[in-house]
């Protein structure tokens, strides 16, 4: 049996890269929650010291509940800055789930109160931004920063959705975080929708007509 080549990331390439050229204050931005059902998309800005490291840092989606818990202390302890943006259900409806991303991502930016010389952002492109910026294709598994955020903006709505859960138990947020899981989509069968769940989203939508 031949050996499986393992990939090995270096997840500070471009901080590095930035470093080099004198450029100390670099923003990673991420988004969680496009795919969802219900609920908000979340993004976060994160702003990390020089050089930061965090071993096992990477996409949130590959940490456990319990490591994302543990790094996302990590992280809002020691960063330099971190923002939160938020786009609610309704203004997903309203302008598409994209739009909303990127609108959301803005509101992070602003709302990281720290000095920002250039922004990586996992795959998206924010072209009204007044600094320098680089869209990372799986940018949260390639930069530290983004990693950071990452994390931060997925600890920051499962816990949004763990209090939804508290409110509307039959939908079972607190294990599916909004996303279309059998048990979701049968209970929207079941018990209808809620203000929450977006609207122009299948199969959400099927149970408006």
């Amino acid at each position: 049996m031949k050996n499986k080549k393992i990939e090995i990331i270096d997840n500070t390439k471009y901080e590095k890269e930035l470093y080099e050229k004198g450029i100390n204050y670099i923003a990673g931005v991420d988004e969680v929650g496009r795919g969802p059902l219900v609920g908000p998309v979340v993004t976060a800005c994160v702003v990390l010291p020089k050089n930061f490291q965090l071993d096992g840092l990477t996409d949130s989606k590959k940490l456990t509940p319990k490591k994302r818990d543990i790094f996302y202390d990590i992280i809002m302890e020691q960063a330099l800055g971190v923002g939160i943006g938020i786009k609610d259900e309704k203004v997903i409806d309203e302008i598409n789930i994209y739009e909303a991303t990127k609108q959301a991502m803005y509101e992070a930016i602003n709302n990281c109160h720290c000095p920002i010389e250039h922004v990586l952002i996992d795959a998206m492109k924010l072209e009204d931004l007044k600094v320098p910026s680089t869209s990372i294709i799986k940018g949260d598994l390639k930069s530290i920063t983004i990693s950071a955020a990452s994390v931060i903006a997925k600890v920051t709505r499962d816990r949004m959705l763990d209090e939804l859960d508290k409110k509307y138990p039959m939908y079972d947020f607190k294990h599916n975080k909004g996303y279309p899981t059998k048990k979701h989509i049968e209970a929207i069968a079941k018990y209808g929708i809620i203000k929450e769940h977006r609207k122009t989203f299948k199969p959400v939508s099927d149970y408006l007509q």
